[in-house]
């Protein structure tokens, strides 16, 4: 019993070892075929959009940016559900009515609280800061 499950790993197996050996052979392959070239500190160094990587990398951002990160994930992650819902909306409206409805207005009451907050720290007040 135990090893005709065994067998049915066969083929995944195969499939790893063909994968591996396909890694492993590019890799021998581009070096062998590939040029050398000499090592030096222009092209060991970080390539960053043509700029010289000076300075920093961790630079401090503005409250403004994560306030308008805040507002995208809350305003996306409405979008995202509500999409999928709308497409749903006949096929399950015939099986559970009211289930469907109370979904959505939990959902909506959650966003609102969010939308709210959001108004209370004047997050919308662009000029600000």
């Amino acid at each position: 019993m135990e090893s005709a499950q065994l067998v049915q790993f066969i083929p995944v197996l195969i499939l790893a070892l063909a994968a591996g050996g396909f890694a492993a052979g590019a890799l021998v392959f581009s070096s062998l075929v590939g040029k050398t070239s000499q090592p030096s500190p222009i092209k060991d160094s970080a390539y960053e959009c043509g700029m010289l990587p000076v300075g920093d990398g961790s630079a401090r951002f503005s409250v403004k940016f994560y306030r308008v990160a805040m507002l995208f994930i809350l305003f996306d992650i409405e979008v995202v559900f509500l999409y999928p819902w709308a497409v749903v909306y006949k096929d399950f409206l015939k099986v559970r009515p009211d289930w469907i409805l109370v979904s959505m207005l939990v959902f909506l009451g959650i966003q609102a609280v969010g939308f709210v907050y959001e108004l209370k720290n004047q997050a919308f007040d662009w000029q600000r800061d």
